[in-house]
């Protein structure tokens, strides 16, 4: 997964925050490391613009207590790794109830779940991502993502992050501009603070199958005018894209691609709405 900023125009950095390590959680020793290291001078980021994941064995909708109480533990242990590193932003899926408990009772958890973590740690936002919905993993739908904010106590600490292949796979069309615009329905029904997207991928996965396949440009099921809609939209200026698609030896190159669609298009509204806040 890459890092970018297209609107600012910087160069793309060379690699991303380590995600995991194989038992699941980033070493001590590894964190030290980074806090030790001194960025490239040539790569202008900021906090903001950094959008480490958690591990993908916390699920914070677990219906087994045990295992809620562990995956509370590392999600708290990540946000205070990002603490100590300067960072703002956590990204994590929301979590999965496994068929063994309602919907609703698992995204009360994984809300309840979040405000323990906010409660011990400060200074970085918990930023939900939605997924395609394979399985038993809820944050497919926009509700609920939106439900799980409405029980999170400290709303200044809770974002999104919207995975266009998730979407897709989801049943959110993204073919076209006009498909795009039914994304609105994150500020006309949800209302949650927007605090990064993925960038538009190509999705492997086929529309509305729930199925998480990310691929390269011009492999998958996702076409350019998804691309140009976001570059070329303001509600989405000053939010962070992320690249996640699967060879990073073409990543420059996609980054440039999106950097090339920059060039602003009217938006139908624009002479009654000065900007839109997603």
């Amino acid at each position: 997964m890459q890092p970018f900023a297209p609107r600012k125009s910087t160069p793309p950095p060379s690699r991303c925050l380590p995600r995991t390590s194989g038992n699941g959680e980033l070493p001590h020793s590894a964190t030290k490391r980074l806090l030790n290291s001194k960025p490239p001078a040539k790569i202008p980021l900021w906090s903001g613009q950094i959008l480490p994941h958690d591990s993908y064995l916390i699920n914070l909708g677990h219906p087994v207590e045990e295992a809620l109480e562990k995956s509370r533990d590392a999600f708290i242990d990540e946000l205070s790794r990002c603490q100590q590193l300067g960072l703002t932003l956590l990204n994590f899926h929301p979590g999965s109830h496994l068929q063994q408990i309602p919907e609703d009772e698992c995204l009360a958890r994984i809300a309840e779940s979040i405000n323990i973590a906010l409660a011990k740690t400060e200074g970085v936002t918990a930023v939900i991502e939605n997924t395609a919905g394979q399985g038993s993993n809820l944050g497919f739908q926009f509700e609920h993502l939106a439900a799980i904010i409405d029980g999170v106590e400290d709303k200044s600490r809770v974002g999104v992050c919207i995975d266009t292949c998730h979407a897709f796979a989801a049943g959110y069309d993204l073919r076209s501009a006009e498909a795009c615009e039914n994304l609105r329905r994150l500020r006309t029904h949800c209302r949650f603070p927007l605090s990064a997207r993925h960038a538009p991928q190509r999705c492997q996965s086929a529309f509305g199958d729930r199925v998480d396949r990310h691929h390269s440009p011009g492999e998958g099921n996702i076409g350019h005018d998804a691309f140009r809609w976001i570059m070329q939209d303001s509600r989405f200026d000053d939010i962070p894209l992320i690249l996640e698609t699967i060879n990073p030896d073409i990543w420059a190159e996609e980054i440039a691609r999106c950097g090339r669609s920059k060039r602003k298009r009217p938006r139908p509204d624009a002479g009654r709405v000065k900007r839109t806040a997603m």
